[in-house]
């Protein structure tokens, strides 16, 4: 039995780092599903579909928890998932709920009625389909009143990271900033709403200025993570060994990911 960790590709990566380095005697199962990523350019209906053959595949493994770390499975398969799919001896939890916890100055898990907050003008980076979803918007309606959201899509750039490019990841990012500061040109704080996004936050906070504060999601998710399992030990993995598993050419995959993360990472078939 394992904590297992689902994305899309390669972008779940950041919150499995922090996740580790936070819960460092805590065996993981890290799932990336390369064959079909990304996912931020597909419907909804073929976002649910995935997400549950990935998290079926984790619970084969043993991972009665399953974190979604990927915000486009999370935006527009979670709450469907949860109300009508995942049984009561499992759970599956999404990765955008803290980082709003994170930038409302909030508790974990308080359900206090929506209150004024410090940052009045958001700007939201995701993909597509996370900006299509609105859950971002959403859920910060439930804990902030008052607060200006600017989403921006944006295409591209997880295409690059999976494809190991970054001068063109790095470019698309600019772009992207560029074309938000037209619509919002004084943002107190940015969202980065995709896993795939922190390879690439300094760039994103370059492009800002230093007087955006940029928020990530990885130390936050691993923090709630924390907390939760400290709730719900029943959930806490009992294995000893962690693993990686991609729906991709293993070899492919194994080499991206140690090129983003600057360390050697290995992946089997899952």
């Amino acid at each position: 039995m394992a904590v297992g960790v689902f994305d899309s590709g390669l972008g779940g990566l950041t919150v499995l780092d922090a996740l580790v380095k936070r819960l460092p005697d805590v065996p993981f199962v890290y799932l990336g599903d390369n064959a079909h990523a990304p996912y931020g350019v597909r419907d909804a209906d073929d976002i649910f579909r995935l997400t549950c053959a990935g998290v079926e595949r984790l619970w084969a493994e043993g991972c009665d928890l399953v974190i979604l770390a990927c915000n486009t499975a999370s935006a527009a398969a979670l709450k469907r998932m949860q109300e009508s799919w995942i049984p009561a001896d499992k759970r599956v939890l999404g990765v955008f709920v803290p980082l709003i916890e994170a930038l409302t100055e909030r508790n974990w898990g308080d359900n206090s009625p929506p209150r004024e907050v410090a940052a009045k003008h958001v700007a939201l980076f995701a993909t597509p389909a996370t900006v299509a979803s609105r859950a971002f918007q959403r859920e910060l309606a439930f804990r902030a009143i008052g607060v200006d959201v600017e989403a921006q899509p944006c295409g591209g750039v997880v295409d690059a990271i999976e494809q190991g490019d970054e001068i063109l990841a790095e470019a698309l990012v600019k772009s992207h900033v560029e074309a938000l500061l037209r619509r919002m040109p004084h943002p107190e704080a940015a969202i980065l709403g995709c896993t795939h996004y922190p390879l690439m936050e300094e760039v994103f906070q370059k492009a800002l200025g230093p007087g955006v504060r940029v928020f990530s999601q990885p130390r936050l998710v691993a923090e709630a993570t924390a907390d939760y399992l400290a709730r719900r030990p029943e959930f806490l993995g009992r294995g000893v060994v962690s693993r990686h598993l991609t729906t991709g050419d293993p070899d492919s995959v194994s080499a991206k990911a140690t090129q983003f993360l600057r360390r050697r990472i290995d992946f089997e078939a899952a």
